[in-house]
């Protein structure tokens, strides 16, 4: 998997995105957002996609949306517009691997479904830390893969089919796991499975100020 690659993905799947996903990904999308409003204040979505959950968020919050696709982001904007969605301050290209602001400018940092887009989940998740206030949260809605098994080895099968089409077939709980261990300043808060069949789970990180820190 390349940026490139991945954002040339998504432009292609644009037109039919909302068909195609909104359905499999709603309880996820809703899960999501009412996580990050009980944090509130200034929310960052990565991989934002067509806008779609952009409705569902109350308007008192302030949404910045970023997205490797401008096919996407197009999407977005065209949604803002025609809802006049006024907590959406700010849409923009951006690549969830180099975020371009500032530390601790989000109350909330929101992906879903984006990790296993990205040719190195485990620097999203670093920036996502990063950009995140203490005392916030990282809200992840993401497939977990079964690593062992049947499942994991048809996970593992379909993984060049799927590269090419923007994500990730096989991408076990370690990886987060493992990613977590080298931080001392996130906390697991909830790892949650969602529906479909619990192959996607509801992942929340606490990001600790340097007095909770404990290495």
């Amino acid at each position: 998997m390349s940026t490139a690659g991945v954002a040339r993905a998504y432009d292609r799947w644009a037109p039919v995105y909302d068909l195609v996903f909104g359905p499999v990904f709603r309880r996820g999308r809703s899960a999501a957002i009412v996580a990050a409003e009980r944090v509130g204040g200034r929310i960052i979505e990565v991989g934002v996609g067509t806008g779609i959950s952009l409705p569902q968020y109350s308007r008192d919050v302030r949404i910045t949306g970023i997205d490797l696709s401008p096919a996407m982001l197009d999407k977005a904007r065209a949604r803002v517009r025609e809802q006049a969605l006024g907590q959406v301050e700010e849409l923009a290209v951006g690549d969830a691997e180099a975020l371009h602001y500032q530390d601790n400018s989000f109350d909330a940092v929101v992906a879903q479904y984006v990790v296993t887009a990205c040719p190195h989940p485990e620097r999203a998740l670093s920036e996502f830390a990063r950009i995140c206030r203490p005392g916030g949260e990282i809200i992840i809605t993401t497939r977990v893969g079964a690593g062992q098994g049947l499942r994991g080895a048809i996970e593992r099968t379909l993984m060049p089919l799927t590269s090419r089409l923007g994500f990730r077939t096989e991408f076990p709980w370690s990886r987060y796991e493992n990613w977590a261990a080298t931080r001392s300043d996130v906390r697991l808060a909830e790892n949650r499975p969602l529906p479909p069949l619990g192959h996607f789970s509801l992942v929340r990180y606490q990001k600790l100020g340097p007095q909770e820190q404990t290495r």
